[in-house]
């Protein structure tokens, strides 16, 4: 599993005009589930972003999770993450989980997120969608369960 994590102020997923999910401050969460992904792995990728210490404290460093500002996260499901460029210019995505097997895990993902007891807002799995974000920082992390 993949999580691209952007550290927001605000951010907001749209299908066809509507907002189907939002967050104020937090992460923006775009999520790519790999074939061999399990649901041990989206609840222990759930655990470790919900932890993560990336936001300032009194002093300004980074020593607070989503967690500890009251945040949210806007998770966003991305299979273009598992984006093969290495021949050609055309990406090539059969390193990415077929398209039943990522909707689970997302949802798992998900679910275990809002077990940690931060807001989550969701895009919606496999639409064209367009994200409006505002980048806090800028901090943009990858995580990568195939490297745990």
């Amino acid at each position: 599993m993949r999580a691209l994590l952007q550290r927001v102020t605000r951010a907001t997923c749209a299908v066809e005009g509507q907002v189907t999910g939002e967050t104020g401050p937090g992460f923006l969460v775009l999520l790519g589930v790999a074939p061999d992904d399990r649901p041990e792995t989206a609840r222990l990728l759930a655990a470790k972003v919900v932890r993560l210490r990336v936001f300032g404290d009194e002093a300004g460093k980074m020593n607070r999770s989503v967690q500890d500002i009251g945040g949210g996260i806007l998770s966003v499901s991305q299979f273009t993450l598992y984006a093969d460029t290495r021949r050609g210019n055309r990406p090539g995505f059969s390193g990415a989980a077929a398209p039943d097997h990522a909707r689970a895990l997302y949802a798992e993902f998900n679910a275990a997120l809002r077990a940690h007891g931060v807001p989550v807002g969701e895009g919606v799995f496999g639409a064209h969608m367009v994200l409006d974000l505002t980048n806090d920082g800028p901090v943009t992390l990858l995580l990568d369960t195939a490297e745990a």
